[in-house]
């Protein structure tokens, strides 16, 4: 399953990293954030509950880039 989330970040670099932290969780098939469109497009794996692994998506975006947001 395939879902497109609105974000708000301030440089290439720092979607860089959201990207990295992003791809690292449990459930995620496969993600690309989109500096210039502010948007991330998750894919979740199969069996994944994607309320439930974007929750651990924005946590771990959090540590890498404090002050991006993922709108849910």
């Amino acid at each position: 399953m395939k879902k497109t989330y609105r974000i708000e970040v301030d440089c290439a670099n720092c979607a860089n990293k959201m990207e990295e932290a992003a791809g690292k969780i449990p459930g995620i098939a496969d993600v690309t954030v989109n500096f210039m469109t502010q948007k991330m497009i998750v894919d979740f794996a199969d069996g994944a509950d994607a309320d439930t692994v974007m929750k651990q998506v924005v946590k771990a975006c959090k540590k890498v880039e404090d002050d991006c947001e993922i709108y849910l």
